[in-house]
């Protein structure tokens, strides 16, 4: 009995020390894309005041791994990197970019996956009307929550093309509080916002 014992307390440490190992090899990399970002974004803004803007949002197209830019969400107050890919190596370092879909001013949808016990931990607590902007070298889009939903995880639908409007689509796995791989996806629908440059 004494043995079983100790035998499940050391199991329970070493899964805790590699919990615990995940978690801060995590955190890290989202700490290094988040740098990246801001440093991708900075020359942007940079080329764009004293020369003039070289890059385009048709020309926008970054290679599997890269940070692209940064997903701003002021309900949250949360800044997450945004990388091109969404294998577990990409959704690692931020929110991943799903491959094949546009970025903002491309005129299509644009989906934006993470996980649900990392970037978008918090994600439940968005509501209708809320605000999300999607920073890039060549400028920033704000778009408002219009619709949540549920779906199960092999719905693959969402993923559709809708040119020429352009829709910001967010998923994750759901539910949030799920232990294991989740059976269902969090759905969250944006609009571009109209700024006073769009009139």
């Amino acid at each position: 009995m004494k043995k079983l014992s100790l035998l499940l307390i050391v199991a329970g440490l070493v899964l805790l020390g590699v919990g615990g190992y995940q978690w801060f090899h995590t955190a890290q990399a989202q700490k290094n894309s988040l740098a990246e970002a801001q440093t991708l974004l900075d020359e942007g803004q940079k080329v764009q005041t004293n020369e003039g803007s070289t890059e385009t949002a048709k020309e926008f197209a970054p290679q599997t791994g890269d940070t692209a830019g940064i997903l701003y969400i002021p309900r949250l107050d949360a800044e997450l990197p945004i990388v091109e890919g969404t294998d577990e190596d990409d959704l690692a370092k931020g929110v991943g970019h799903y491959k094949g879909t546009a970025y903002p001013g491309q005129n299509d949808q644009i989906v934006l996956s993470g996980h649900r016990d990392t970037v978008f931990r918090s994600m439940g607590e968005l509501e209708l009307g809320d605000h999300l902007t999607v920073k890039l070298s060549y400028g920033d889009f704000t778009y408002e929550i219009v619709d949540t939903k549920i779906v199960d995880a092999n719905d693959r639908t969402i993923i559709s093309p809708t040119a020429p409007e352009e829709v910001l689509t967010l998923t994750t796995c759901y539910p949030f509080s799920f232990v294991g791989s989740a059976p269902d996806r969090y759905i969250i629908t944006a609009l571009p916002v109209e700024t006073e440059n769009d009139i």
